[in-house]
């Protein structure tokens, strides 16, 4: 007993000795920290006075010395999505699925009439169908490009041509649409819903983006979250991608911009905007790996809405013919004298030709194992297809093509026609 009174004293004697040391550091850190606070205080006060956007904001230093901090690059995130959040809008899925009620079924009883009762029967439940009965089965996204209520999204999104189509606005407002058209080259659609004034988002130039920029994607994620805003950068340019649905069908796609802003499953179809609240991309896919995501570019866009606002109809140009693009391995398997440009070459079964017959390549006289090189002078590469560069022309416009043929390079017109469905 004694001796755990002496350690316990002991402990108690070194307590107050710590405990006097701590007070004189604490003693000495605050008064270190306090004069740190001042020169750090007054150095960035000096900054401000003298160098008022240093940090990239604006600063106010009113009489009692507060520097006030107003990020402008922020500012400017708002105000691109309070321009462009009004014509956002939620996209439903509904579709008449079966339903189904019990009710019991008679059937002879493996025991006869042992137990007595129901005759030598027994009743099990069974299911069966009773009718239908219209229910929401998935949604997207997707963004208004005109006043009389056009709507841009991803042809995947309303791809079923059973389904019932709903777009709810950012008002709240509820509206019964239709499809217009499904591209038949990118993952693009358009729907329509009955009004006026509605508000709208332009497009713009997306050949001007630049790797770094902001990039701001809206969209209804999850299928629940409506017009839930992130922000991000542009992080890449002219990406290639094969993307798969929740079907198990693939579609290749082109030109994409890539970005870290993030598109969550319902993002589809919504828009992704620069600073400006123009519309830079349509939102398409998202990557395995976190923080890659992908939207058709702008340009691409344009003219299928063009084609709808004039037409009706989604109208696209096109050459005619089915290709391979010609790669370093290619050109070394086969002895090419180029790395560039396209193969005309037919599909895996025989009804699969390599130019179609009666198509504008047929009428300029293409011929499958042609390369064709360019189009309009632009050298077709990794990012720049030939489906792009036709793409982005209109039904009547003249290409000029530079075709290796046999050896021999020439140059060939061609008046691109519609693409029939």
């Amino acid at each position: 007993m004694d001796h755990n009174h002496e350690v316990e004293t002991k402990n108690s004697i070194n307590d107050g000795q710590y405990s006097n040391q701590t007070q004189t550091i604490i003693r000495t850190s605050a008064l270190t920290a306090l004069i740190t606070t001042i020169i750090v205080s007054l150095v960035f006060t000096q900054i401000a006075k003298t160098h008022p956007n240093i940090l990239g904001g604006t600063y106010a230093l009113p009489a009692n010395g507060t520097v006030h901090i107003n990020s402008q690059s922020e500012n400017a995130v708002v105000d691109a999505v309070n321009k462009a959040n009004p014509a956002v809008v939620a996209i439903t899925i509904s579709k008449n699925v079966p339903t189904y009620e019990q009710y019991m079924q008679n059937i002879p009883s493996p025991f006869g009439n042992l137990f007595g009762g129901n005759g030598g029967m027994m009743q099990i439940p069974q299911m069966r169908q009773n009718g239908t009965q219209l229910q929401e089965v998935g949604g997207g996204s997707g963004f208004l490009v005109s006043s009389d209520g056009y709507i841009v999204t991803n042809k995947h999104v309303v791809a079923d041509t059973t389904a019932q189509y709903t777009v709810f606005t950012n008002d709240g407002k509820k509206y019964d649409a239709t499809v217009v058209g499904r591209d038949p080259v990118l993952d693009l659609a358009v729907i329509k819903i009955n009004g006026s004034g509605f508000p709208s988002l332009n497009f713009g130039d997306s050949d001007k983006v630049q790797v770094g920029q902001t990039a701001i994607a809206i969209g209804n994620a999850l299928g629940e979250f409506r017009n839930t805003v992130s922000v991000g950068i542009v992080s890449g340019l002219a990406r290639s991608i094969t993307a798969s649905d929740q079907m198990g069908g693939s579609e290749n796609l082109d030109q994409l911009i890539q970005t870290d802003a993030g598109i969550n499953p319902g993002n589809s179809g919504g828009p992704l905007l620069n600073l400006s609240g123009e519309v830079i991309g349509v939102n398409v896919a998202v990557a395995d790996a976190n923080s890659i995501g992908f939207a058709l570019s702008a340009n691409s866009v344009k003219n299928v809405v063009d084609s709808v606002k004039k037409t009706g109809k989604i109208v696209r140009p096109y050459l005619g013919v089915r290709y391979t693009p010609v790669t370093a391995q290619l050109k070394q398997a086969n002895n090419l004298s180029v790395d560039y440009g396209v193969l005309v070459t037919g599909g895996a079964t025989p009804d699969q030709l390599a130019v179609i017959p009666g198509s504008p390549a047929d009428k300029a006289g293409i011929q499958a194992n042609d390369i064709i090189l360019e189009v309009n002078g632009q050298k077709i590469d990794d990012t720049h297809s030939l489906v792009s560069l036709i793409g982005n022309k209109n039904v009547g416009d003249v290409v000029t093509l530079k075709i290796l043929s046999k050896g021999q390079e020439k140059t060939v017109s061609v008046k691109l026609e519609e693409l029939k469905s």
